[in-house]
Order: structure tokens, then sequence, then C-alpha cells
């Protein structure tokens, strides 16, 4: 299943170095292009919530089935859709419900397949398979997207192609993977069907809550920690490209890819690495990794002071740094909280939250009125200071392992 959500990831993040594209072709305003990258949260959110409590009764290859076809309807309507905000921001929800769906319940699947009968490895390595997978797709995506923009023919058209044809490829390996997670009993006809099913979508939103047992170390640890994979992302390659698009000619999606690429390619390189910091640290790589976002936040500050390619190159390595430990040792922390009944949507929620740092670019594109982006980019450094403490403070307890 691997192809698949490569695939889906590759869908997800192409759209990324095309945003100063469609400032420069259809003539679309900052704010504009960042609701665009915005709207796409809109579809993760409630694909996350629901993907994972779904496949935990219907299994874990049906959901990925169809958060390929979603991948390809949404690039379909994106490439159709390039002069139209209606069209754009429907293209991005789909792109958010493929995305969400693959992620939540593709993690669970790899994991479980990682698992006896069909593999056993030990629970980091589970975490890091689905984490390098999705990297993968994020950053070659982007990559080849970006260069298919910059000098390929047709550009808001070419890269969807290629994902879709990405995708249908990636079907045909996916049908025959095997299913982890037995399917509930199909639901008998009449009155008797429709209150299992009244019951069914009842235990649904029930699963939708944080197990009470965990509420606490996934309150205090894993919330302030999740905003900061992908908003550390979103800063890399969102942010600093537009900070020095007057460097850059007309290089700039070139350039938005190129730092797209490196920030997913060190997140990428770290991933391996993760359980030996793990043991290093004791078991705080996540205050490693909210420190280096620290770090990142405070270049991103001196990058919008004193504008510089090399610099840009810096940052979008170190928030690299910030995405793949950060994301990985979230992932170990939520697997080692969830049982295998609460593994789906326990995982909904954690990416739910990684994906609430995608909403940064366009709230530092809305409050532009208020603050020069140097100030606005140190209160991101504040933030960032703020959800590292939060971070440090809750290891210091200790947690309430509920399942492997």
């Amino acid at each position: 299943m691997a192809p698949a959500l490569f695939a889906c990831a590759w869908g997800g993040n192409h759209f990324t170095p095309l945003l100063l594209l469609y400032r420069q072709v259809e003539g679309y305003s900052a704010v504009v292009v960042d609701l665009f990258f915005g709207v796409y949260v809109l579809g993760v959110v409630p694909g996350f919530l629901l993907a994972g409590p779904l496949s935990d009764r219907l299994g874990r290859k049906r959901p990925v089935v169809v958060a390929v076809v979603l991948g390809m309807a949404a690039s379909a309507v994106l490439a159709a859709g390039a002069g139209g905000v209606v069209l754009m921001c429907a293209g991005r929800f789909l792109a958010g419900l493929s995305v969400a769906t693959a992620m939540v319940v593709g993690t669970s699947w790899v994991k479980e397949l990682s698992s006896a009968p069909w593999d056993d490895v030990d629970p980091p390595r589970r975490a890091r398979r689905a984490a390098l997978v999705l990297t993968a797709g994020f950053g070659l995506g982007a990559g080849v997207s970006g260069a298919l923009a910059q000098w390929g023919p047709v550009p808001t058209v070419l890269p969807y192609a290629v994902q879709s044809l990405l995708a249908l490829a990636a079907l045909v390996p996916l049908l025959t993977a095997p299913e982890t997670r037995p399917r509930d009993p199909a639901l008998p006809d009449g009155p008797a069907g429709r209150a299992r099913a009244a019951a069914l979508a009842a235990e649904v939103l029930a699963d939708l809550r944080v197990p009470r047992p965990v509420r606490r170390r996934f309150a205090g640890v894993v919330l302030p920690a999740a905003p900061w994979v992908f908003g550390s992302a979103a800063l890399a390659y969102a942010v600093a490209p537009s900070l020095v698009v007057s460097r850059v000619g007309d290089l700039a999606v070139a350039t938005a890819a190129l730092l797209c690429v490196v920030g997913l390619g060190v997140g990428a390189l770290v991933q391996p690495w993760v359980p030996a910091l793990a043991r290093l640290t004791g078991g705080r790589q996540l205050v490693v990794g909210m420190g280096a976002a620290v770090l990142g936040a405070g270049l991103v500050a001196l990058l919008a002071a004193r504008p510089s390619v090399p610099l840009a190159l810096v940052v979008a390595a170190v928030l690299g740094l910030v995405y793949g430990v950060v994301l990985v040792a979230g992932l170990v922390e939520v697997q080692a909280l969830a049982t295998p009944r609460d593994l789906g949507a326990l995982t909904g929620w954690y990416y739910s939250a990684t994906y609430l740092g995608f909403l940064l670019p366009e709230a530092l594109s809305v409050s532009a009125p208020l603050a020069g982006e140097p100030v606005r980019l140190l209160a991101v450094l504040a933030l960032a200071l703020v959800c590292a403490g939060l971070v440090a403070a809750g290891l210091r307890r200790p947690a309430a392992t509920r399942g492997a």
C-alpha cells in the first residue's frame, strides 16, 4: 500500500511550489493564494477525524482506495480551475480529504503490516516507515511539480496530470494489499438494520473522543508539538520563498520548489535517527525538535529582515529537521498511547493537530496590516518558545501507556 500513500502525499503537497505561479500568472493576491493553502486544512481535519474511526470498523483497504480516487479528482478540478477561486478552493478541499484519509488510515495500516503475522519490527520503526513514505511523497511531489511549472509546458495543468497518472498506477498494487482490520458484520435489512446503523454512527462519534486515561499526556505533550510539524514546513516552503522572491528573478517557482525539497529532504534524512535521538535524550526527542523549531522561527524572522537565498536554504534545512523529528516522535508517542481499537481515531487527532500549522501562512497574510513582517515572525518565534516550554513540562510527567 506504500505507493498509494506516496501518491496521495504527492497530491497533497505538489501545489505548494505553485503558489507563486498563481500569483504571477493569474494575478491572485497573497491573501487569496494563502487561502488556497488554508482551504486544504478544511478538507484535512474532517478527513483526519472521520477516516480513522471508520477504518477501525470498515477495514483499511476501502478508505485508502477512496483516498486515491479523491486525489485524482482533486488534480482534475485544480487543473481545470486555475482561473477561478471557487474551483481552486474545491480542488484543494478534495486534496485535503484525500491526504487526510491516506495519512490516517495508511499510517495505521503500515503499523499493522509491520506487526505479526505480516512482519515484526520495533514500534519506532513502524512509525518511521509511514513517515518516510509520506515525506518522500511530499518532497518529490513538490520538487517535480515545481520543475514542471518552471520549465515545462502548460504549467497549471501538467503537474496535476503527472499526479493523476501516479495515483492510477498506485491503485494496481493497492488492490492486492492484505487487509489487517476485519470489517464489522454487514447490516441486516429493515428496521433492525437502520437501528444498527444508528448505533454504529453513535459509536463512531464516541470514538472521536480522546480516551480519558491518555488525555493529559496527549494534551500536554502531543498537542503543543504537533502543529509545528507542518507549521515548520509551511514556514520553509510557503513563507520563506516569498521573502526572497526579489532576489531570484524569473526563478521564483523553481526556488520555492528547491526550498521545499531541501526542507523535506532533511526531514527524511533525520527520521531514521529519531530512535537514536530518543535514546540519547532519555525519551525527550520532542524537546529537541521544539528547540529546533524555536531556532527555525528565529531564522525566518532574520530572513525577513535580511533576505538572502543562502540564508533561505539554511532556514529550510533547520525547519526540515523540525518536521522530521517532531513528526516521528509524535507518532511514536501516539502509537504508545493507543490501543488497537482507537489507533485510527487517535492518529486522526494527531494529524489534525499537525495540519493546523498550515494555517500559519494565512494568519501571517491576514495580520499584515497590523505589523511589519519581521515583527509578525517574531510573534511566531514567541509562540514556538511557549510550545517548547509546554512540551518540556509535559514530558516530566509519566506517560499512561495503553497499547503498543
